[in-house]
């Protein structure tokens, strides 16, 4: 028995050192990969001395001797804060995420290969100013100089999959400014969509389901179908490539900005505030950064890959972005000699395609070589999915699909455009910025510290030969000229305000300029909700402050909700005695509520679950699952939906019809099918307790994780979630993926930053983004910033001083190799 006791004691002693050994080997890894942030370095490639103050909340303030110092000490904190994050866009932007993720990684790797975005970065770096090339060349001596000299363990990422950071170059930043075009560009989605909705539906019905911008017309009355029916192997085929693509966030996703002169504000000078909308991530996309060099002031949000500040201001202008969402893309069919896999139709008789091979190299798995074919237009696209050929034969030997888009050209001059804005002092320094900034097209407003405020949407917007009745198809096949790009819309006839008379400029993806406006940007501008919302708001308040501002930018109140409710608690099913006592209570909550979707309420979640359900009865059918959840991923399901709902005999009588069963049910019998499933579905996800259900709960806002937000034991550590309010049109966003199965209500989409800038104190001038300033999970920084973002509150970036909140925490001094 003794000697039992004696093991015992032996195996609980050696746990307990083996616990300790964890405990200390995890405290120690902890720190050790954390960067340094105080002392001094002597690095190669600066040219003076440079120092980096962070602040409490760990915002760099860097101060060099020259702006090219100032942008290798950016390159140098981007890589100690969010080394593993310019690991993935660099990976990304050049097709080479299969090399450290394997085969999952492939698809993905095989389209943007085929789309040469880092190819097409190289092209425009060729043709740089070579002051562009030198702070690009500046930048990525910073990240290297920081990689090359860095001590202690690499971040958890790196060490999960056992690789190891390369070298930042010019070109990477040039790729990923493109990765963050697409992002706000992707359009084509939208042809590939009319080209599969073809199979299903007369043109007619596809303008229904794809309704126009309130007010307006369809402008699609060419009857395409016939076309599309021809090709339906093809479209099934492109389906394909689409799900190869990465995502692109374009119609129904959103951004917010707005600017008031002094005539509307306390303080006499202008206030402007911006909420750009994008897919949340962990951590987030930006970081906050202070630069100072002489000609150089400037303050607000960085992109970790890109030397300058996106959005924020410097001394003398702010500014704030919005997408405009232009027709910037399109799609030909291109028709193949026959016999030949070589050439391809034009105007002029057959051509030779342009070919160049790729080869991908996959982790654990043989290289994959890619052969890259290009038209006049563009690259093929189809031929980024492998089984193209064999899924659309006969066609498949026939017909192949290019793509044309404004961000692939080698003359493109958007950074250069950045660099400018970091420097610019008023409106004509601003406008000549501007004239540079290619892709993509932004709704820009802006304000100055002499009071002058303004607005401008630059970018290029292809002029296309076809008629007017015809903006927006996509092109018929591509030796029909008609479709041919021919030239951009001038700089002086794009959309511009400077002062308006009432002293207020808005814009949140609604349609931007008038019906006489002379050319065609887009077709699928986004329901004005939001638009709505803030110029109710701005109206509401005679002299703004930046608290007003915040007010506004924490709003919750959904249009579209008060829009849909009231027809839904018009039909039968809503006045129903035979309902259950706790769904006519729920009926009864929904009369009172007035539509603000507030994460402490259960009524925004049985609202959304009501609609979501309404929006698969209605359309679902007609189109088939498939279809109809790509609709719901990125689509605006809520317009039809209304349309159908206001016309119950006209539209209705098809739509609120279920097709799949002998009896003919109207849009009465739609909505009760749609609440019984919504009940079920909610009691099913949350419990048969009504009294419990909370829309934050259901609606967290979930920022994911690059490459570990899906993995099992992994997501839980590297993702961030938080619960959330709003929904996809509140002035507040927090657009939920309805498709996922999943999580149906969780938030995915929402506003990547706030800011709000006094230009009667640009010091003072606010800042929150969703995660915090650094991508290393072990860091304190890494969530930080999560209850304030999703609270609406802000941090400002101050230069970094004792006394004002904003106390100096550490001071990092650079010097040139060898310098004393």
């Amino acid at each position: 028995m003794r000697w039992f006791k004696r093991l015992a004691w032996l195996v609980l002693t050696l746990v307990a050192l083996l616990l300790a050994g964890a405990l200390g080997g995890y405290a120690w890894y902890r720190q050790a990969s954390q960067p340094q942030t105080a002392g001094t370095l002597s690095l190669p490639g600066l040219r003076e001395r440079v120092s980096i103050v962070r602040d409490r909340h760990d915002v760099p303030h860097i101060k060099a001797a020259n702006p090219l110092d100032a942008y290798f000490a950016l390159g140098f904190v981007h890589g100690q804060d969010r080394l593993w994050q310019l690991q993935m866009n660099k990976r990304i932007a050049s097709g080479r995420l299969a090399e450290i993720l394997g085969p999952p990684a492939l698809d993905t790797d095989r389209f943007l290969r085929t789309l040469g975005v880092r190819r097409n970065a190289e092209a425009i770096l060729a043709q740089a100013t070579p002051e562009t090339r030198a702070a690009l060349q500046a930048y990525a001596d910073g990240v290297n100089a920081y990689i090359d000299t860095r001590k202690g363990p690499l971040p958890p990422e790196f060490l999960l999959l056992r690789t190891r950071p390369e070298h930042w170059e010019p070109a990477d930043t040039l790729a990923w400014q493109t990765m963050m075009a697409w992002d706000l560009s992707a359009n084509w989605t939208q042809e590939t969509l009319r080209m599969r909705l073809a199979q299903v539906l007369p043109v007619a019905r596809i303008n229904e389901l794809l309704a126009p911008y309130p007010g307006e017309r369809s402008p699609r009355t060419m009857d395409y179908g016939s076309l599309y029916r021809h090709l339906a192997p093809l479209a099934t085929a492109m389906a394909r490539v689409e799900r190869q693509a990465p995502p692109g966030y374009v119609e129904g996703m959103g951004s917010n900005n707005w600017v008031v002169s002094g005539a509307r504000t306390r303080s006499g000078k202008p206030l402007l505030a911006n909420d750009p909308h994008l897919g949340l991530q962990a951590p987030a996309l930006w970081y906050f950064v202070h630069m100072q060099a002489p000609g150089l002031d400037v303050a607000g949000a960085s992109l970790p890959g890109m030397p300058l500040v996106v959005l924020g201001h410097n001394q003398r202008i702010a500014w704030g972005f919005t997408n405009t969402a232009p027709d910037v893309q399109d799609l030909y069919i291109e028709r193949l000699q026959p016999g030949s896999a070589q050439r391809y139709q034009t105007p002029d008789g057959w051509a030779e395609f342009r070919t160049r091979s790729e080869t991908i190299h996959v982790k654990g798995a043989p290289d994959v070589t890619l052969t890259v074919r290009e038209t006049r237009h563009g690259p093929v696209i189809s031929d980024a999915a492998e089984p193209v050929a064999t899924a659309a034969a006969p066609l498949g030997a026939r017909y192949v699909v290019a793509f044309q888009w404004t961000a692939l050209r080698a003359d493109d001059r958007t950074f250069q455009a950045g660099l400018l804005l970091n420097r610019a002092t008023d409106w004509a320094t601003f406008l000549a910025a501007m004239r540079d900034f290619h892709s993509p097209q932004q709704s820009i407003v802006y304000a100055d510290v002499d009071g002058n405020i303004g607005f401008i949407a630059p970018g290029r917007v292809p002029l296309r030969r076809a008629d007017n009745d015809l903006k927006g198809l996509a092109p018929a096949p591509g030796w029909d000229a008609r479709y041919d790009w021919n030239g951009f819309i001038p700089f002086e006839q794009l959309p511009r305000s400077f002062n308006p008379p009432e002293g207020v400029i808005a814009t949140a993806n609604q349609k931007i300029v008038g019906d006489d406006y002379p050319y065609f940007l887009t077709s699928e501008w986004t329901v004005p909700y939001r638009y709505q919302r803030i110029r109710t708001l701005l109206d509401a308040t005679a002299r703004h402050t930046p608290d007003s501002f915040g007010a506004i930018q924490k709003d919750t109140l959904s249009l579209a909700v008060r829009d849909a409710l009231p027809l839904l608690l018009a039909a039968p099913v809503a006045s129903d005695p035979a309902l259950p006592e706790h769904e006519r209570a729920l009926i009864a909550a929904l009369r009172k509520w007035d539509g603000d979707m507030q994460p402490r309420l259960a009524e925004p979640l049985v609202a959304t679950a009501w609609l979501r359900e309404l929006s698969r009865a209605l359309f679902e059918d007609k189109v088939g699952e498939p279809l109809f959840g790509r609709m719901w991923e990125q689509r605006n399901v809520q317009q039809p939906m209304l349309n159908v709902l206001r016309n119950p005999r006209g539209l209705g009588a098809f739509w609120c019809d279920d097709s799949t069963t002998p009896a003919r049910e109207d849009c009465d019998d739609a909505i009760a099918t749609a609440w019984h499933r919504a009940i079920a579905d909610l009691g099913q996800r949350y419990g048969d307790k009504p009294e419990r259900w909370r829309w934050g709960s259901a609606h967290a806002a979930r920022m994911e994780h690059k490459p570990f937000g899906r993995q099992p034991y992994l997501a839980s550590l590297f993702n961030v979630k938080v619960p959330s309010g709003g929904d996809t049109y509140t002035v507040n966003a927090g657009r939920h993926n309805l498709r996922d199965e999943a999580a149906p209500f969780e938030s995915v989409h929402a506003a990547s930053l706030r800011a709000i800038y006094d230009l009667s104190d640009l010091a003072g001038s606010r800042f929150m983004d969703s995660t915090g300033q650094s991508g290393n999970v072990m860091s304190t920084h890494y969530r930080d910033w999560t209850d304030k973002w999703v609270a609406v509150q802000y941090i400002t970036l101050a230069p970094a001083r004792r006394g004002q909140g904003n106390e100096a925490f550490d001071t990092l001094v650079l010097k040139p190799a060898g310098a004393r």
